[in-house]
């Protein structure tokens, strides 16, 4: 039976590939070369991969039309010492023999005597490349040979090589090395790359490298040029990295040509932001609306898209509906699509009907780049000022990192004025932004739209922090909330010298801003007076006089309004409040001088 993509594949195709299985392939060659005469010649006829896996016995166990991840074979755990008894030989229709990131890490996971790659153009055989496992400091590695000629890897003692492997897998501790480590790739800045090495920090990938090449025009089919792309592939042996990391938005065919030069996975920017969400989505509709932004982004990169969605590979790029990538048609994702905007829409209207409910509450969001120290502030603000009702509600997750916070959340808290306000924390913005998760989050940073007063917050600590204000007023813009009554507040102010102090203010003097920490609580009573001055005074001043059979209502007012006067006459509990539209309607009957 041939396994893998058979599909569109005529019989004839089928019954020759059938023969491989009747084959037997001597103990100590990696194949033989019938086989490779066989797989060589359909390849070229149908210009797809053909996977064969051999045990160690000689025996044919698997033909598989596609690449090395498609032959089937059971994992093996590293703690039984030992290898998974398989080699898998298999053509490369690019004519390029080099192992794939695919390939190497199809080598180590499935723990396989050896890997043979074999390059195939319209003349034959190109040549051919091996791979083994190793170790390196007790973890277990990929290793590839140079590029051999058929009668050299024929002729490769592959006997002797398996059992040295083996010998030294049960002499040693060996681990699997799941870690992921990075070079980083841009054209743009050093100050863009530190912010890369950031995203990656978020992902636990660590950073061994950046590549920076100053660039007009981004090349269309390496994005960096020829030179600088073998380069970087020199630089990923000798630093023995798995991942590259380039800092914009890659096309598919991009991913792919880099990776056949390179031999390791290949991602972008926007994966990379895509999957710090996937982790850190917690509600419904922030998972979906994660989701959402990763199948849009996905779809039209189905076909091209090279080990990004590897169900072998592991790490950054296959959380979520990536696992299920190589198995999903256009048409399926069309049909998640639709299902998905449909859930937001309802989210959407729960929304709306929970606003309406508070609609005569003023409300304020907090704005600003990812990791400006909005959390900390709502925390702080809500802790200090929360409502007695609100009070057993739990903070919002706070951290120095990137994207902390994902799920909007909307609390409410009491002014010193005692009106009573909505605050709501919303999810970082970034340069570079995916258009497709701003597109997805809209329902989430309408709180945005709808806020009588946005608080936009900066890190004045960061050395870039006025790019990152900058970042912040495109994303508004794109929300058509730029022109909202907004308050500028510089927090970290602890962090900066008096002198960077005098220059912040240079710089914001045109703009309403004022200066806090968070942290430490610097000005923050400051910060909402500004808030009280900025909010529109919905509160009309009221006089009651309230019977003393009813304290019912006096206690009401006690709570809901702001209380100025408070006198105990004869006839009953007199009262000067400000008061809003649904307080003013309940304590109606007992006004008095109006």
């Amino acid at each position: 039976m041939i396994n893998g993509n058979v599909e569109g594949i005529r019989d004839v195709i089928l019954e020759k590939l059938e023969i491989i299985y009747k084959i037997k392939v001597p103990k100590d060659e990696v194949f033989n070369l019938e086989i490779v005469d066989i797989i060589s010649e359909v390849t070229c006829e149908i210009e797809r991969e053909i996977s064969v896996a051999i045990d160690r016995k000689g025996n044919v166990i698997d033909v598989a039309i596609g690449d090395s991840t498609t032959v089937e074979i059971p994992i093996i755990d590293i703690k039984e010492k030992r290898l998974s008894g398989v080699r898998v030989i298999h053509t490369h229709p690019n004519g390029n023999s080099r192992l794939s990131a695919l390939d190497l890490s199809a080598l180590t996971r499935l723990k396989l005597d050896c890997i043979a790659a074999i390059g195939v153009d319209d003349v034959g055989v190109t040549d051919i490349t091996l791979g083994f496992c190793s170790i390196e400091k007790d973890i277990l590695v990929s290793e590839t040979t140079k590029k051999l000629t058929v009668e050299e890897a024929i002729n490769y003692d592959l006997i002797d090589r398996v059992k040295f492997i083996e010998e030294t897998i049960k002499l040693n501790e060996v681990i699997e090395d799941n870690t992921e480590r990075a070079i980083l790739v841009g054209v743009e800045s050093e100050e863009s790359l530190e912010e890369l090495e950031e995203l990656a920090k978020a992902c636990n990938v660590t950073t061994v490298e950046w590549v920076l090449q100053k660039r007009n025009k981004v090349d269309s089919a390496l994005y960096v040029g020829r030179g600088k792309v073998e380069e970087i592939a020199l630089l990923r042996q000798a630093k023995k990295a798995n991942v590259v990391i380039f800092d914009d938005e890659l096309t598919a065919s991009q991913v792919r040509n880099l990776e056949d030069f390179i031999g390791v996975k290949v991602i972008d920017r926007t994966t990379l932001i895509l999957e710090i969400f996937a982790k850190r989505a917690k509600s419904k509709d922030g998972k979906i609306q994660v989701e959402l932004a990763q199948l849009k982004y996905r779809l039209t990169r189905l076909s091209g898209l090279g080990t990004v969605l590897s169900r072998t590979g592991g790490g950054i790029g296959t959380r979520g509906p990536g696992e299920k990538k190589l198995e999903t048609d256009r048409r399926h994702i069309r049909e998640r699509i639709y299902d998905l905007s449909k859930e937001l829409e309802k989210i959407k209207k729960t929304r709306e009907t929970q606003r309406d409910n508070r609609n005569e509450i003023p409300k304020v969001s907090l704005v600003g780049y990812t990791n400006a120290g909005k959390s900390t502030l709502r925390n702080v603000l809500y802790n200090m000022y929360s409502t007695k009702e609100g009070s057993l509600k739990e903070n919002v997750f706070e951290a120095d990192m990137l994207f902390a916070t994902l799920d909007t959340t909307t609390r409410a808290i009491v002014l010193p004025d005692n009106r009573t306000i909505t605050l709501t924390d919303t999810v970082g913005f970034i340069k570079k932004l995916p258009h497709d998760l701003v597109e997805a989050f809209k329902s989430t940073l309408e709180e945005v739209i709808y806020s009588d007063l946005l608080l936009h917050v900066v890190d004045i600590s960061s050395d870039y922090y006025e790019e990152q204000v900058e970042a912040v007023e495109i994303v508004l813009k794109e929300l058509k909330a730029l022109d909202k009554p907004t308050i500028l507040v510089l927090n970290k102010v602890d962090k900066v010298s008096e002198e960077e102090m005098l220059n912040i203010r240079e710089k914001f003097k045109e703009q309403h801003y004022i200066e806090i920490s968070a942290k430490q609580g610097i000005n923050l009573e400051k910060l909402l007076e500004e808030v009280i001055n900025k909010l529109p005074y919905k509160l009309k001043k009221v006089e009651y006089l309230i019977p003393y059979a009813d304290s019912a209502t006096a206690a009401y007012l006690h709570r809901n309004a702001n209380v100025n006067v408070e006198e105990y006459r004869e006839d009953g509990t007199y009262i000067s409040a400000e008061v809003d539209d649904q307080v003013y309607n309940v304590c109606k009957k007992y006004m008095i001088g109006e």
